[in-house]
């Protein structure tokens, strides 16, 4: 019915009644929560990027002089460096390759030396690991050479296509598994489609896995490194993600897309170590990133890209369990929710289902109407 002027209950807040739930109202400010959240995790990220304990080899000529520079990098203000000893240049390179230190500094005789850097971790790491060290030994007057044992490509500018990469393959996940709860529902009636919505989302990460590695890959020559390894982690993050995603939906409805938003996109982004490694990211940040899906799959991708799979095992180990809690939580939710399972809850889904298509249970179809004629 249509209101009046002078109808009591209209005026402008019948309106805004009308207009905007109080679940809308909620919604909303549920929605401007999570906006603040993202300022705030993602300048509170990037801000001040300062490094922070970065493992760094040593390794000179004598003892002495080793023992004295790991003391004086050791004690330097803030603690940016993570100095260690090393035998000599091949261990420290093999070291780096094996992503178990950022870098060394191999002390040759006399006021020579070379650092060794490694840009395919992440350009801004090398910099800010540059910059410390030449300002350590400027006092020193010691002339260092900067070396690049493990480059990035021409096509990878500053370390950032295997971060780019792996946020598209979130945001993939996170989607999909959002159009699968909002066009049949977010809450399966039965473990069956519970099982159905998975498989979907399976066969939707292994297309998007590969045509992810394909583009950053072959098409765009933006990442090395072997192109089935790159699938594999592709298909796994996503599926990681669009499970937890599912899992979400399953216990809280639509506001587990929200949730899955705040742990993938306004906490995961900005601790996943892609413009800044976690040595540059503050405590907060830099305690949290690898636990989640885009930080995991970030430095995986850039160990596969970059350093012959070095270092991927346990962030592909943290997707695993994150895929693995989805699903169990995905079939859980649909197994263990209140008329659930067996077949009524198929025949009751179905028979309301249909009452709605046909205007009600009770409304018989034409088909089904007596013949009054003749």
């Amino acid at each position: 019915m249509t209101r009046t002027s002078d109808d009591p209950r209209g005026g402008f807040l019948g309106e805004l009644k009308d207009a905007v739930s109080v679940r809308a109202a909620l919604l909303v400010l549920g929605v401007l929560a999570i906006q603040l959240a993202f300022i705030t995790s993602y300048i509170g990220a990037f801000h001040s990027p300062k490094p922070h304990r970065i493992p760094l080899a040593v390794t000179a000529p004598s003892t002495q002089v080793a023992d004295e520079v790991l003391y004086r990098l050791s004690t330097l203000p803030g603690e940016p460096l993570d100095p260690r000893p090393v035998r000599n240049e091949a261990a420290a390179v093999e070291q780096i390759r094996n992503r178990d230190i950022d870098g060394a500094l191999v002390l040759g005789p006399g006021d020579t030396g070379r650092l060794l850097v490694a840009s395919g971790g992440g350009a801004s790491l090398s910099q800010a690991l540059a910059e410390v060290v030449m300002a350590a030994e400027k006092g020193q007057r010691r002339t260092l050479k900067v070396v690049d044992v493990v480059p990035g490509t021409r096509g990878d500018g500053r370390g950032l296509s295997s971060f780019y990469l792996v946020v598209g393959w979130c945001v993939g996940g996170y989607l999909c598994a959002a159009i699968l709860g909002i066009s049949a529902g977010a809450r399966p009636v039965n473990g069956s489609r519970a099982v159905i919505r998975l498989g979907a989302l399976l066969l939707y990460s292994v297309v998007a896995g590969l045509l992810g590695s394909v583009i950053a890959g072959p098409l765009l020559d933006a990442l090395p490194g072997s192109l089935p390894a790159l699938w594999g982690l592709g298909t796994l993050l996503v599926f990681a993600v669009g499970s937890v995603t599912l899992a979400l939906q399953s216990l809280v409805g639509v506001i587990g897309i929200g949730i899955a938003i705040l742990l993938v996109v306004v906490l995961g982004n900005p601790s996943a170590g892609g413009a800044y490694p976690y040595p540059l990211l503050p405590p907060f940040w830099r305690a949290i990133g690898p636990a989640l899906p885009p930080g995991a799959g970030t430095y995986a991708a850039r160990s596969i890209a970059y350093f012959r799979g070095n270092g991927a095992g346990g962030p592909m180990l943290v997707l695993a369990a994150w895929a693995v809690a989805g699903t169990a939580l995905t079939i859980a939710a649909a197994v263990f929710r209140p008329g659930g399972t067996g077949a009524g809850a198929d025949v009751a889904a179905s028979s309301a289902a249909d009452g709605r298509r046909g205007g009600g249970a009770g409304r018989a179809a034409p088909s089904d109407r007596p013949d009054t004629t003749g």
